[in-house]
Parts: C-alpha cells; structure tokens; sequence
C-alpha cells in the first residue's frame, strides 16, 4: 500500500517537472528552434491542427527558422497563424516558403521573461508540494484506518519528502539552465 502511495506521488512529481519543461521551451531565448512554434495551430480543411501536421519546421541559421508547407494554399493560413501567435513574430514568405526571423532579444525583454520563467518555476514547486502533501495525507488516513504503525508512518513520509526533494531540485536545475541561455547574448 505504501509502496503504491510512494510511486504514485514520484510519477505524478515527474510529470509536473515535465509539464513545466513543456511550458519553458515556448519561451523564446536568442536561439532559433523549432519546438518555439509546436503550440501554434491553423486551419485546415475545417479543423484546427498544429503547424507540424501541415508543414515541415527547421532551423535555417541561429536566428532564423524556415516552415515549409505541404500545400502551396497553406502558405498564407500558416503565415496569418504564426503573426496572431503570442510570440511576436513577423514571418516572411518567399513563395512556397515561410522564413520566421527571430529579433534580438533587449536586456529589458530578457530580464522580462526570466520572470515569466521564475514564475513557471515557482508553479512546478507547487504542482510537486501539491502531491506531496496528497501523498501525506494518505498516509495518515493509513494510520487512521490502522493499516500501517507509526514507524511505517514516519518511514513513507522521509520517503516521499525525498522524492518531493529530488524534484524541486530538479526544477531548479531546469529553471537555472533556461535562465543562463536567456541571458546569454
């Protein structure tokens, strides 16, 4: 029964670190890379479906990624999806290409998103102590119901803090690295 608490908690701890990685890689740094447009999506033949369904995405040089559709009619759509995207943007085709040329980030704009950053951050230490303390308390219903002793008690609960432990030390270790490449120039 504790084994099951134990494990549950861990894969649920590791999810919330992989959501907030999720989340991270949206935030633009300096740097062109193709997981910046996955959550855009367009119109396509009356459904919304993402921009790597309809086309190829790559990197054209540091500054500059290259979106290839793989209808000629889609250039526009994709082009009018990726402006109205949250990322700010200005896409340029030429043809049947679609080049996405990434503006120099300002030092006010990186100090800017090193918040935002911070802030994910801080909500994947919450999402963790969240089902840590689901974790905890039904441990104590365990004890209640007298399915475990104390000393099985005090045992699972230095177990799951430990596992609550190794992933905010994780998220923090993702959270410094994002901020390093945001700052780097």
């Amino acid at each position: 029964m504790l084994d099951e608490i134990k494990k549950d908690a861990g894969t649920r701890m590791a999810k919330s670190v992989a959501s907030m990685q999720q989340d991270l890689t949206k935030i633009r740094t300096g740097r062109a890379h193709t997981s910046l447009l996955d959550h855009i999506t367009v119109e396509y033949y009356g459904s919304e479906v993402p921009l790597n369904q309809v086309s190829n995405v790559g990197v054209e040089d540091s500054r500059t990624l290259i979106v290839t559709p793989w209808e000629k009619d889609m250039v526009k759509v994709i082009e009018k999806a990726i402006m109205g995207s949250d990322l700010g943007l200005n896409p340029v085709s030429a043809g049947t290409v679609i080049r996405v040329p990434l503006p120099p980030l300002t030092e006010e704009r990186r100090k800017d998103l090193i918040r935002v950053v911070r802030h994910e951050a801080e909500g994947g230490r919450i999402a963790v102590r969240n089902i840590r303390r689901d974790a905890m308390n039904d441990i104590k219903d365990l004890l209640k119901e007298k399915m475990i002793g104390e000393d099985d008690e005090r045992r699972a609960e230095g177990e799951i803090q430990g596992i609550t432990d190794k992933h905010i030390a994780e998220i923090d270790k993702v959270l410094a690295d994002k901020e390093a490449e945001l700052m780097e120039v």
